[in-house]
C-alpha cells in the first residue's frame, strides 16, 4: 500500500458518511430512493480467529478451517451506525478491536508435516484495529418489496472495504521461565528492505481489507434487533505473523540495525528446536520460514445489537398497520 493511501481511505469513508448525513437532513424523503432514510447505531462481540503461517493443527499448514487453533480464540468488540434508505438495503460504517495469537509450540505432532511448524518454534502475538464501509442487502425483503408485512427474522449478507493496523510482536523465555515480548516490524527478520534480499520487501502496519460475510437479524420490537453474524477479512499482507519467507544470513543484522536490535533479531528470528534433527540450534540462510502461497487473514463471529434512532413510522395509523399485518412467522 502506498504510504498515505490508508489516510486517504479513512478519509473518503468519514467524508462519504458526513455527506449522506447532510443529504439525510435537508432531503430526507428523495435520498437515494425516494423515502425517508432510518438510522441504526449499535455494538457488536464475540470470538475472532486468525489464519496465518504460524500454528494449526495436522497435516501440511494452509490457511484454511482445520488449522484454526481454538486455544487462541481472542474476543472481538466493536460499534457501527447503519443507514437504510429502504428496508432492504444498508450502509454501515464500523470500527472493531480484537488481538490474534499463533504459536507453533501447541501444535498436535501426529506426523511429519507438523513436526516441521513445530521444530520452527516461532510465535507472534498483535492487536487489531480496524474500520470499514460495507454495503448490507437484506434478500427476503428485496423479493418482497410489495408485502403488506415485514419479517421479525431477515438473513442478510454484506461486503465492503475497509483498513486495519496490526503491529506483531515476538517472544524470548529466559532461563527461569520468563516470556518477554517484543515488537519485529522494526528487526526485519526476513531481510525487508535490504538490497540483498530484493524480493523481501518493507510492509506497512496499517493496510487495507475486505470484509464480507453476512448474518441473521432478528427484530425483537420496532426499534431493538440482535444479529448473529460472520465476517472474514480478506487481506494483502502475509506479515500478519511477521512470517512469510525464508531465513536470512544473520550477518546482515549487524549490517543494517544496531547492535541492541541486531542481537533480538538473531534470536527472534530462528528459534528451532531439534526434534527431526536432533541438536540443531538454527536454520541454514534460506531455509524457508514461510509460505508465500497464501495471505494471513482473520475472521470473526458475532453477536451484534442494534437500535434504530427517530421515528420509526411516519404515522400513528402506519404503527398500528404494520403491527396487525406483521407476520409472527419467518419469512
Amino acid at each position: 500500500m502506498k504510504p498515505n493511501l490508508h489516510k486517504l481511505v479513512g478519509k473518503s469513508l468519514v467524508v462519504l458518511l458526513f455527506c449522506l448525513f447532510l443529504h439525510s437532513s435537508s432531503r430526507a424523503q428523495a435520498l437515494l430512493f425516494g423515502e425517508k432514510v432510518k438510522w441504526e447505531v449499535g455494538f457488536n462481540f464475540g470470538p475472532s480467529f486468525f489464519m496465518g503461517d504460524l500454528g494449526g493443527n495436522s497435516g501440511k499448514g494452509t490457511n484454511n478451517l482445520k488449522d484454526i487453533n481454538f486455544e487462541f480464540t481472542k474476543f472481538m468488540k466493536g460499534a457501527f451506525v447503519t443507514m437504510y434508505p429502504k428496508n432492504w438495503i444498508g450502509i454501515r460504517l464500523a470500527g472493531d478491536y480484537t488481538y490474534l495469537e499463533g504459536d507453533d509450540a501447541i501444535i498436535n505432532t501426529t506426523g511429519i508435516d507438523e513436526l516441521w511448524r513445530k521444530q520452527r518454534n516461532l510465535d507472534f502475538k498483535t492487536t487489531i484495529l480496524e474500520g470499514y464501509l460495507a454495503i448490507e442487502l437484506f434478500p427476503t425483503m428485496l423479493f418482497s418489496r410489495n408485502s403488506e408485512y415485514e419479517p421479525r427474522l431477515r438473513p442478510y449478507v454484506m461486503g465492503g472495504v475497509g483498513v486495519f493496523h496490526f503491529n506483531p510482536q515476538g517472544s524470548l523465555t529466559d532461563a527461569a521461565g520468563n516470556k518477554t515480548w517484543y515488537y519485529l516490524h522494526p528487526l526485519r527478520l526476513e531481510g525487508q528492505g535490504m538490497p540483498e534480499y530484493p524480493a523481501s520487501k518493507p510492509y506497512k502496519l496499517t493496510q487495507m481489507n475486505i470484509p464480507f460475510g453476512g448474518g441473521l437479524k432478528f427484530f425483537m420490537s420496532d426499534r431493538i434487533n440482535v444479529s448473529l453474524e460472520f465476517l472474514y477479512r480478506k487481506t494483502f499482507t502475509d506479515y500478519i505473523d511477521d512470517v512469510s519467507q525464508r531465513y536470512i544470513d544473520v550477518n546482515y543484522y549487524n549490517k543494517y540495525l544496531t547492535p541492541q536490535e541486531a542481537n533480538l533479531a538473531y534470536r527472534l528470528s530462528d528459534k528451532a528446536k531439534g526434534i527431526i534433527w536432533p541438536g540443531m540450534t538454527r536454520y541454514p540462510a534460506g531455509s524457508q520460514r514461510g509460505d508465500l502461497k497464501d495471505y494471513d487473514t482473520y475472521f470473526s463471529l458475532v453477536m451484534k445489537a442494534g437500535i434504530r434512532l427517530g421515528p420509526i413510522y411516519e404515522s400513528a395509523f402506519a404503527k398500528r398497520a404494520a403491527r396487525q399485518t406483521r407476520c409472527p412467522s419467518v419469512y
